[in-house]
């Protein structure tokens, strides 16, 4: 891509020096796709890393860098990179065949997996990705309630889909975001996640609301933590006023537990949306919940019921390959202590590094929820020990909002010159294949990191 960065900083030189191959194929990218990237989230200046392999918690760019990697297949892969198991079912499938125009017995192995670990799961629909699931759910709410509009929650992701991009990261008056139809974003009602006596005026105000959506551990992948005590609140006030309760588990189905948010909540949801680990690393998505709600998709019941069918096609919908990866991933997930060790080194890694904060006094803080890692930058300067940092006690746009964006961008670059991979937020998710290695390289890679910022003036 165009290099726009003038600045004459080591910690930028430092990368380019390291990555040379990656800013050639780059600037092959740039000439291919808009900002050379086909990913939101991987755009970065100068240039991403081009990855040529990874395994376990471990990746390696065309240059022969190693990294300790914590975009996880941006939350699909709890069980790290290339999994025996996973890799094993890949293969005899794809020797099988990759697509029968035709159902297939693995699907069915798929979906009783999902049925068994899911608490709400009675029925199964699968899609190719999170955002088509939570597309399907908001469409099965509104036909079952027969009302139109849908509350969400400022911050909250849920695909890149028409009624989901405002309140994300702009447009928090609801208004359209650049080529979505007004009347698809008037439908949508913006929320405060935490804020039960708002949630309730709103319902009280508004009618017609056929569904509630979130991410159950809160914004962000819970760089905006959620306060459980709200998950109970919600679930009651929707049950009151006839509303369709989606849990969102896109990114904590399957990883903060077997039985995902829901389960460790003990909150059941009215439908689930699935993907990611869902389909072991592969493209793949569902919803799920209620009976009575998906009966909407089912051809014999909307019939004798005489109500209209939602239509729903999809030429990769429970794909063999996913399929395969799926049911592996998800045995491993339900039969071992996978999701406990992802969660042991994600409390482990942000305790320790809260202690590299207090020993190199950085007034930032680690924090996060489950197998997560988020970085608080402290854009106001307050004072905080970040050992006792309490994210639910920050203001939401101190979490979410404000940003050191320069400081947040040389972090990135000198992590990743040290060997370690963390994204944008800054962050990270784990994977159960983390461990004593990774810890110990990703603690030097921030000493040294926070020692270069120090040196350019940044801290």
């Amino acid at each position: 891509m165009p290099d726009t960065l003038t600045t004459n900083s080591p910690i930028i030189a430092a990368y380019r020096a390291a990555t040379p191959g990656s800013a050639a194929a780059s600037e092959k990218a740039s000439r291919l796709f808009p900002s050379g990237v086909t990913h939101d989230t991987r755009y970065i200046e100068p240039y991403g890393l081009y990855i040529t392999r990874a395994k376990g918690p471990r990746k390696w760019d065309v240059d022969g860098n190693c990294y300790v990697d914590y975009f996880g297949g941006h939350g699909a892969l709890l069980l790290g990179h290339s999994h025996p198991k996973v890799v094993e079912a890949v293969k005899q499938q794809i020797e099988r065949g990759t697509h029968f125009g035709a159902s297939h017995e693995t699907e069915i192995l798929w979906a009783e997996w999902v049925k068994r670990l899911i608490p709400s799961a009675e029925r199964v629909r699968f899609t190719s990705s999170g955002t088509e699931a939570t597309m399907m759910a908001l469409r099965l709410a509104r036909a079952f309630t027969g009302k139109e509009k849908v509350i969400r929650f400022k911050h909250h992701f849920h695909g890149w889909h028409d009624h989901m991009t405002s309140g994300y990261a702009s447009h928090f008056d609801g208004t359209p975001t650049v080529g979505v139809l007004p009347g698809v974003a008037g439908g949508v009602l913006l929320a405060e996640q935490n804020d039960a006596e708002g949630l309730a005026r709103l319902l009280d105000e508004h009618k017609d609301v056929a569904a509630a959506i979130l991410e159950p551990t809160g914004a962000h992948g819970a760089r905006l933590p959620i306060d459980p005590q709200f998950l109970v609140a919600l679930r009651e006030l929707t049950r009151q006023h006839g509303v369709v309760l989606i849990f969102d588990e896109v990114v904590t189905g399957f990883r903060v537990s077997p039985g995902g948010a829901q389960a460790v909540y003990g909150i059941r949801p009215d439908l689930t949306t699935l993907a990611k680990i869902l389909a072991g690393g592969l493209p793949g998505g569902a919803v799920t919940g209620r009976k009575d709600i998906l009966d909407l998709l089912d051809f014999n019941i909307t019939k004798k019921a005489d109500r209209e069918k939602i239509g729903h096609q999809g030429t990769f919908n429970a794909n063999p390959l996913s399929a395969s990866a799926g049911v592996a991933a998800l045995e491993v997930v339900g039969t071992t202590d996978a999701c406990d060790r992802a969660n042991r080194y994600g409390e482990t890694l942000r305790r320790n590094i809260n202690e590299v904060f207090e020993e190199e006094h950085v007034p930032w803080a680690a924090y996060g929820t489950f197998s997560t890692l988020q970085i608080f930058t402290n854009p106001d300067g307050g004072a905080i020990v970040p050992t006792r940092f309490d994210p639910l006690a920050q203001p939401v746009e101190a979490l979410v909002g404000k940003r050191h964006a320069g400081v947040v961008h040389k972090l990135r670059l000198a992590m990743m010159t040290g060997g370690v991979d963390f994204n944008g937020s800054p962050g990270g998710i784990c994977s159960s294949t983390h461990g004593e290695a990774e810890l110990a390289d990703t603690l030097k890679a921030l000493r040294t990191s926070i020692r270069m910022l120090r040196q350019e003036g940044e801290l």
